[in-house]
């Protein structure tokens, strides 16, 4: 009875050599693939596709543009608009303060006026403003040298409570979000409430502003007066 119930069990199965070596051979396959992936992903880094605007979205850009009186320069450093530039009494008599764009007009400016259109692209979302940055390494930088990496960072951005609200929800390079001690300790934390009651940026920025709106694809901020 006990010999016959050792032959069901059995001994315990052992791998042979050829057996190990597959499972080597699979692991090393594996991990190359996946280091593949990770060069191609965030090393070899494809540059974004700058965002053209069609007929109306350019004029209504354009009007935008009129209205916060930027000026073209030429290619001489003058403005195109000739002697248009004038005298005149300052005034803020009908003046607007408010700022709104699209997403499309936002990521159209960086095409239009930098080379960071290929660079950075900005992503509007409810409270949300995210961007994607490629950052090109030095060729002297210890083994990233030369390459391009991908970083990536979002922030909140929204008004309650009579103030504005900025929060750093968080930087991700290669795909890795970064420890909030690397960032100083300041992810998830509403950057204005904790230091916006000390003389500087964040005080002067939260009493200067009136409202901040921002929903899909759309940003709008009203200043004071």
């Amino acid at each position: 009875m006990i010999q016959k119930q050792t032959e069901q069990t059995g001994s315990p199965r052992r791998f042979g050599c050829l057996q190990v070596a597959g499972l080597l051979l699979v692991a090393v396959v594996a991990t190359a693939l996946v280091t593949i992936w990770i060069v191609r992903s965030y090393l070899f880094v494809s540059e974004f596709s700058p965002v053209t605007l069609d007929a109306r979205e350019e004029q209504i850009l354009e009007a935008k543009l009129r209205r916060l009186d930027t000026v073209e320069t030429g290619e001489e450093g003058g403005s195109s608009q000739g002697s248009s530039l004038e005298p005149e009494a300052y005034t803020e008599q009908g003046a607007k303060r408010e700022i709104d764009f699209t997403e499309r007009e936002l990521n159209a400016l960086l095409a239009k006026n930098t080379d960071l259109a290929r660079k950075l692209a900005v992503d509007l979302a409810d409270d949300l403003v995210s961007i994607k940055l490629l950052v090109p390494m030095d060729e002297d930088f210890p083994m990233l040298g030369g390459k391009i990496l991908r970083l990536k960072a979002g922030a909140e951005f929204a008004f309650r409570d009579g103030r504005p609200v900025v929060v750093l929800k968080g930087v991700t390079v290669m795909g890795v979000p970064i420890p909030n001690a690397w960032l100083g300790g300041i992810k998830n934390l509403d950057l204005v409430k904790e230091f916006g009651a000390d003389e500087g940026f964040w005080k002067s920025f939260s009493e200067g502003v009136a409202d901040i709106r921002i929903e899909e694809g759309y940003l709008k901020i009203k200043l004071k007066e």
